[in-house]
């Protein structure tokens, strides 16, 4: 049996978070409404989840050294990595000591916090079907393996990066420069090394939602929500909806795929598989042990939206993946770089039929940095996805 205990007492089930965006600050709502006391770390001061939590600690979370302090001072009892860019050894030696608990698990949180750990067990150990790849560590390595085989057109990603920084596709030869000095920018500690794949014809791409829970006699069982599609744009999710369709073959696959995966790194909590789909065949790309951005769209479509089924699972309770109605999700850029923001048009944005709003509260605001998003419910996708545009279109940031 599960017991959690009361926050700010001595019996506090103590969770802290590694990473506090707004997909880390949906987590904490979540686990301070079944009464878990929260610590939100991140890079800077008043990230939006910092403005939620019980607590707020503001660290470099690739330092090792300030890593360990502040675990050994606040002693929760899991930590939650939301972001990529976190001294996972150090995590994985803390777990080893049993010091703390790291979910889904330490060695996890270490695959998955680059492109090349997780492409190669799944591909390499688990003989998951991926897109041909290398990884290079100079331009010329880069150009050397699109010639030799990967060929145009190929896309580009630096192996730690998040929300497509620095993923860019190469239509020929005159595109290879920019590709990896934009690669070398947007990657976000494991500068100098890509992974360069090839291009697959798909049809189209989903997010499957694996969430990994206790079931009532305490055995772990994985449960998959209805598949999210997504358009992207230079690797950044700009709208998702839910559920997307697919044959039964290519359903049954695209589970298949996202267990064997998710089994492998066990542990529990939620993971977001992407995949790319063709007919009946289908392809693994990346994986997340954390809530996924095209994700968001759960919370106007599913009983239980993704983080709610984060933390329900990383707590030993049960979940429901049940879809409550179709829906879909729209970006609000910030448009403007500029600190301390306001938004017009939210009165007007709520006026569209079935629309609510998610305003991240981040304290700055870039041109292209993701500022809010729109939900939408409505009888079928299409009208969602219509909907949700139209609500996020009517937000309008500017300069207070």
């Amino acid at each position: 049996m599960t017991t959690l205990g009361t926050p700010l007492s001595p019996s506090a089930t103590r969770v802290m978070l590694l990473g506090s965006g707004e997909l880390g600050k949906e987590v904490l709502i979540a686990l301070q409404r079944l009464g878990v006391e929260t610590i939100a770390v991140d890079r800077y001061e008043n990230a939006p989840g910092q403005q939620v939590a019980h607590h707020a600690r503001t660290i470099v979370m690739s330092d090792p050294a300030q890593l360990q302090a502040l675990i050994e001072v606040e002693k929760p009892q899991l930590v939650v990595p939301e972001i990529e860019a976190i001294a996972t050894p150090m995590l994985q030696q803390l777990e080893d000591a049993g010091t703390v608990r790291v979910i889904p698990t330490a060695r996890a949180a270490r695959l998955t916090m680059d492109r090349e750990g997780i492409r190669r067990l799944a591909a390499e150990t688990l003989g998951v079907p991926t897109s041909p790849y290398k990884f290079c560590d100079s331009l010329a390595e880069l150009q050397a393996a699109i010639d030799g085989g990967i060929g145009y057109p190929c896309i580009v990603k630096p192996v730690m990066s998040s929300s497509g920084k620095g993923q860019s596709k190469i239509d020929g030869p005159a595109d290879v420069q920019k590709a990896w000095d934009y690669a070398m920018a947007g990657g976000r500690v494991s500068h100098g090394r890509v992974i360069v794949e090839g291009f697959i014809d798909f049809d189209y791409e989903i997010t499957l939602l694996t969430v990994r829970a206790k079931e009532a006699g305490g055995a772990v069982h994985t449960r998959f929500c209805e598949p999210i599609g997504h358009v992207q744009v230079s690797g950044d999710y700009v709208e998702s909806w839910q559920p997307h369709p697919m044959a039964p073959a290519a359903l049954q696959k695209a589970q298949q795929i996202a267990e064997a995966v998710t089994a492998d790194l066990g542990g529990q909590g939620l993971f977001g598989v992407e995949l790319f789909v063709k007919g009946d065949q289908v392809w693994f790309s990346e994986v997340s042990p954390r809530p996924h951005d095209t994700g968001m769209v759960t919370m106007a479509t599913q009983w239980q939206n993704e983080f709610e089924l984060h933390a329900r699972a990383i707590l030993g309770l049960p979940v429901d993946t049940t879809l409550k109605s179709p829906g879909a999700s729209a970006v609000i850029y910030g448009g403007v770089d500029a600190q301390g923001i306001a938004f017009d048009g939210v009165a007007e944005a709520l006026q569209v039929p079935g629309v609510d709003l998610r305003l991240f509260g981040k304290p700055e605001s870039f041109v292209k940095r993701r500022m809010g998003v729109a939900l939408a419910h409505a009888a079928d996708v299409e009208t969602a996805r219509v909907n949700a545009k139209e609500a996020a279109s009517r937000v309008k940031p500017r300069q207070a």
